[in-house]
């Protein structure tokens, strides 16, 4: 075994410093929680006796997230582990936990995937949604303003001209002035359709 494939040391002094060799560096729990995250192994020694007391550590940092919350572990599934204690379930427990939780790590992978194309489909859906209800609105503005089916279809530049023209006159307030002209140029536009029909 290679020495990538190794474990890292973390050992533990009286002190309750941990020291991780791999990196020469002291580390706190949250540090070996990060390590854990990213999947990197590691055994916790303690550096006095030598004795393997990764599980003593492992389980610090469940209680030190737990203390933190939100929580991972619900009440009645740590009551229920309390009880298995001294049961003659005992022995079975640990493989269960093991099969359970390590089935759970398979799926979440696939939960995740058909999470994100649910959510990537959902949000993809609700966008085309939105374009074709702009188009929609869009398109009618455009029926409303400038009728293309009938003739004179350039009348709309020629209006949005007139539109303008009262911000360069400056009588009155000009927005006001230009909203009038713009309604004005609407009601003659919508006569004239009128008169044709």
């Amino acid at each position: 075994m290679s020495n990538a494939e190794q474990p890292t040391v973390i050992k533990k002094y009286a002190n309750r410093r941990l020291y991780n060799t791999g990196t020469s560096t002291y580390v706190t729990l949250d540090d070996l929680a990060e390590m854990v995250k990213s999947e990197d192994d590691f055994v916790v020694i303690d550096a006095k006796s030598g004795e393997d007391i990764t599980r003593s550590v492992l389980t610090q940092i469940i209680f030190e997230q737990e203390s933190r919350g939100p929580n991972l572990l619900p009440i009645n599934f740590l009551r229920q582990l309390i009880r298995f204690y001294g049961d003659s379930m005992q022995n079975l427990v640990p493989s269960y936990l093991d099969f359970s939780m390590s089935s759970l790590t398979r799926e979440q992978e696939k939960f995740r995937d058909q999470m994100a194309k649910t959510i990537g489909a959902t949000a993809i859906g609700a966008m085309e949604d939105q374009v074709r209800r702009n188009m929609q609105m869009f398109e009618k503005a455009v029926r409303m303003f400038s009728p293309f089916g009938q003739e004179g279809g350039e009348q709309p530049a020629a209006g949005m001209a007139k539109a303008e023209e009262p911000k360069k006159t400056g009588q009155g307030d000009p927005e006001i002035e230009s909203l009038k002209r713009q309604l004005s140029d609407v009601q003659d536009r919508l006569d004239q359709i009128s008169k044709k029909r």
